[in-house]
């Protein structure tokens, strides 16, 4: 079978018409999700572009890969995956596979895509690199003007200085856009493969919608602010939160903006999710869709001005870790699944649907059962990680179906009722009436710990009523006999 597997960065589920959104016009991918599978609890297995990325190379969650921050953040961990280990795209070479990745690589520091079996150019970076040869040469050979902006929006740093770049209008017309660039070069390398006739798994990394919005006029002003429905964690105080949060908000420079700023931010950001879904688009329309499954996704979301906060970073909101997530297979049936699953079960499915041994990955679980139709036994919630951005901040998750729990070693732990609390503004963590909750959830989350080998749950061991501790926490090794018979 043919795959084609089309990523974003930094996309928010709430972009899309296909996942209720009346204002963005998403046709293609609307499309997709119509005549596919939707699934409506699909998860990052951490919100940061590297550590994701490797995760989908590897079927490997974080922890266990090491790769755990961006190269231009990097805090001190591991930039590359170690030589030697199992990654989809070699799996695939060895299958008789013909292997492309065109776009956004950002998965590795010294490795670049060729060192991983697919073919294309390496654009590395965690924007546009809008001065790659590549780029140039595909502006010179249609004569199309360079990159220019203009209409630059940013706030203030809390130092005084000009905050990050949020968005810009594009002097550009948009077949000039990276984005146009790279459905041109993915259409064409579509092409070289049909041609050959092997079976062949093609991917498209589009660098957007990650800030900064940097679209031409006519996507800069496609969505009139006053469709911009502020989100409900607007109104986030930060009282009784991690003080990380707040000190993110003044990175982010959200309270040095106006509200009308804000939703313009918004409107932009949606300007340029609709940029994206024509290119998916055209792509779409290049491929035989009766012999080639698809996959949409992206590798975690964004805030948006949600929680006052932009970008991603220590807070683990549903804006940033729930995303899109897509698949078509041919023959199967149209619809939408709640089951909790993960980017990370991309590359089992990809390796499944390939016919490959899927046992590497693994912290994968191939989703093509569920793509099927099939009802097979599945968990009931999730676990998510993070290691830090900016500087190291270890964080754990688990998401079931009305609860969250964010244990947080440095800080107060967090727990939301997404049933009543859907913006995740109330913090309950150490509230008497959510004892029951907590309780059990602290449990669930550490024996899931100690069962896929992560070791943050050694903190947690000392830290928390987890159950039965059987081995002195310390790991001495000099006093075992004290907790052979220790409950909590």
């Amino acid at each position: 079978m043919n795959l084609l597997f089309l990523m974003t960065d930094q996309h928010r589920v709430d972009t899309l018409g296909a996942y209720g959104n009346p204002h963005v016009p998403t046709p293609n991918l609307d499309r997709l999700a119509a005549t596919g599978t939707r699934f409506d609890r699909w998860y990052t297995p951490t919100a940061i572009c590297t550590p994701a990325r490797a995760s989908l190379l590897t079927g490997q969650a974080p922890f266990r890969h090491k790769v755990l921050a961006n190269q231009e953040r990097n805090v001190g961990y591991q930039e590359d995956l170690p030589d030697g280990v199992f990654t989809f795209g070699r799996a695939l070479r060895d299958r008789g596979y013909q292997c492309g990745l065109l776009g956004k690589w950002h998965a590795s520091s010294a490795k670049t895509p060729a060192d991983y079996g697919f073919d294309g150019p390496h654009l590395p970076g965690w924007h546009n690199p809008v001065d790659h040869p590549d780029y140039l040469a595909y502006l010179k050979e249609n004569d199309l003007p360079p990159y220019e902006i203009h209409d630059r929006i940013r706030g203030t740093l809390p130092n005084g200085g000009p905050g990050n770049l949020l968005a810009a209008r594009l002097r550009q017309p948009v077949e000039a856009t990276f984005e146009h660039y790279l459905a041109t070069r993915t259409i064409s390398l579509l092409r070289d493969y049909a041609a050959d006739g092997r079976p062949f798994f093609m991917a498209t990394h589009f660098f957007g919608p990650h800030l900064p919005y940097i679209v031409p006029d006519e996507y800069f002003d496609l969505i009139d602010p006053a469709l911009v429905e502020l989100p409900g964690s607007i109104a986030e105080t930060f009282e009784g939160k991690p003080p990380v949060q707040r000190n993110y908000s003044a990175h982010w420079t959200f309270d040095t903006m106006s509200l009308e700023v804000t939703r313009k931010l918004i409107a932009v950001y949606w300007g340029y999710v609709a940029l994206i879904d024509f290119q998916i688009g055209r792509i779409l329309d290049a491929i035989d869709e009766s012999g080639t499954a698809v996959f949409f996704t992206c590798d975690h979301g964004e805030f948006t001005g949600s929680h006052r906060l932009h970008d991603k970073g220590p807070a683990m909101y549903e804006d940033i870790y729930r995303t899109p997530g897509i698949i078509r297979i041919p023959g199967a049936p149209p619809q939408a699944r709640d089951e909790f699953v993960s980017l990370l079960d991309c590359t089992a499915t990809i390796l499944d649907l390939a016919g490959v041994d899927t046992t590497p990955a693994v912290d994968s679980r191939s989703l093509a059962p569920l793509v099927r139709g099939e009802t097979p036994q599945w968990r009931p919630d999730i676990v998510c990680e993070f290691h830090g951005h900016h500087f190291p901040y270890p964080q754990r998750m688990l998401r079931e179906d009305r609860y969250k729990l964010v244990v947080n070693p440095e800080s107060t732990n967090e727990l939301y009722d997404l049933e009543l609390d859907p913006d995740e503004l109330v913090n309950l963590y150490h509230r008497p009436e959510s004892a029951a909750v907590r309780e059990r959830m602290l449990r669930r989350l550490y024996g899931l710990l100690v069962e896929r080998g992560d070791n943050f749950h050694h903190w947690m061991t000392s830290m928390y009523q987890v159950g039965e501790v059987d081995h002195d926490p310390t790991l001495s090794g000099l006093d075992d006999q004290s907790y052979l018979s220790y409950r909590s």
